[in-house]
């Protein structure tokens, strides 16, 4: 992709309308009817220099105007730019609107959108499926290329990863459960450091991994497709400095105003990604920070979320909306609208997965009589196998899926295969377990 237009210099801009009368300047700011945005939309200059200018202005005019207009709804962060500015943000009606969907969704408990999930092992499963969903498309936006179905059978079955892929995979599962248990525990520079560790582990040479990067290993951030180079990170003699900020910045202790703690999580995804501070693996390690904060501010059902999947559907605009703050002198609000609208999508295909789950598990028990003696794991495998007749299912996928000891597993489908629902094989030394024909009409006809 190509950087955006850099805006017009306002201090320049202004110092030439003052030269031709103080007027027009007055006349400007006066112009009531340009807003921090245009028909709903937070538009940088290289979008808005597109649009009709309004009647009687230049389109610098009309950049000075909005500008002065999101100033008035801005407020500035305690953490700054390689030039030393501080980031901003400002509280445009779209970002507050998304900011309360947010709270509304994500803030109430979700089984009351879904009953099932008041019952902890269903909880607990669906985490489950959303730690494997995020590592693995955290991963393959970093270039990982293990396809999802083995992927998902690593991470099942609990298998060593066999490729560097496979390897960035497992590492970051690894990485969304240790900030998932470190939740509660305050940001530090050594936590970062394990953070990263974990990620890169054996994927990195001798030495890099949970280090910050030195002053002899120069990084920048290029386009994959032409080379050009989109964002060159601070020096690395301020990492340390600007790390400790961001820690003080995401226990809320820098004395700073209030900021939604949505707000927090998102800038806290930013500032690693911009400040960069390793060799490689700072994508995934900032996404794993974003969930981190997330649940630490109370929104536990971020644990469901998928944000990456998200992302790898459209690249361009999250790399866009990074370059739009930072060529419009550390204006986050583009970062914060599109992180708010990936949230939203995620948030969405959550709930539709869940309605999708829901309707699987009401033809179980459509099926099945309510004494069936089945419990809700092997409920949810037979919806599973139902919609899946040539699925095979183990004892390790099955305890690691529904997080329970290996006799619990090894029991349920036992348990399956003595009621006629599904057949064992031996292949080596493991036991596979695949849906009878016509399971169905098998379910119809059980009696406990």
């Amino acid at each position: 992709m190509r950087l955006p237009a850099t805006p017009p210099d306002l201090h320049a801009f202004i110092q030439t309308v003052a030269r031709s009368g103080k007027e027009r300047l007055v006349a400007l700011l006066d112009h009531k009817a340009v807003g921090p945005e245009l028909d709903g939309r937070y538009l940088h200059w290289d979008e808005l220099r597109r649009h009709p200018a309004p009647e009687g202005m230049t389109h610098e005019e009309w950049w000075y105007r909005v500008k002065t207009a999101r100033t008035t709804l801005g407020a500035d962060l305690p953490l700054l730019d390689k030039t030393g500015q501080p980031f901003s943000f400002t509280r445009p009606d779209g970002l507050l609107s998304g900011l309360h969907r947010i709270d509304r969704q994500l803030g109430k408990g979700l089984e009351l959108a879904d009953p099932q999930l008041a019952n902890a092992g269903v909880r607990d499963r669906y985490i489950v499926e959303s730690l494997m969903e995020e590592a693995i498309t955290s991963s393959q936006l970093e270039g990982a290329s293990t396809t999802r179905k083995v992927a998902r059978e690593m991470l099942e079955q609990g298998r060593p990863p066999r490729t560097k892929d496979e390897r960035m995979i497992f590492n970051n599962f690894q990485a969304m459960e240790l900030m998932r248990r470190n939740a509660h525990v305050p940001l530090t520079t050594s936590l970062l450091l394990e953070l990263h560790e974990t990620i890169t582990r054996d994927t990195l040479d001798p030495g890099e991994e949970g280090r910050l990067r030195r002053g002899d290993e120069p990084i920048t951030v290029q386009d994959r497709a032409s080379g050009e180079i989109l964002h060159v990170p601070p020096d690395a003699s301020e990492l340390p400095a600007r790390l400790r900020k961001l820690c003080a910045f995401a226990k809320g202790s820098d004395g700073s105003v209030f900021i939604h703690p949505v707000v927090r999580a998102i800038v806290i995804h930013f500032m690693l990604a911009y400040d960069h501070p390793f060799v490689d693996g700072n994508g995934r390690t900032a996404r794993a920070l974003f969930y981190w904060c997330m649940i630490r501010e109370g929104y536990w059902i971020a644990e469901f979320l998928s944000i990456s999947r998200i992302i790898q559907r459209a690249q361009m605009q999250y790399s866009r909306a990074f370059l739009f703050t930072e060529t419009d002198r550390g204006d986050l609000t583009y970062f914060l609208l599109h992180q708010l609208d990936v949230i939203q999508r995620a948030t969405d295909d959550l709930y539709a997965y869940l309605e999708r789950k829901g309707q699987e598990a009401r033809q179980v028990d459509l099926l099945l009589k309510e004494d069936s003696g089945l419990n809700p794991r092997q409920r949810e495998l037979l919806a599973h196998a139902l919609h899946h007749p040539t699925a095979r299912y183990d004892i390790q996928s099955h305890r690691r899926r529904h997080g329970v000891v290996y006799q619990t597993a090894r029991q349920d489908l036992l348990d399956l295969e003595a009621a006629g629902f599904l057949e064992r094989e031996q292949v080596a030394r493991a036991y596979f377990f695949s849906p009878v024909a016509h399971l169905e009409r098998r379910l119809k006809k059980h009696k406990p």
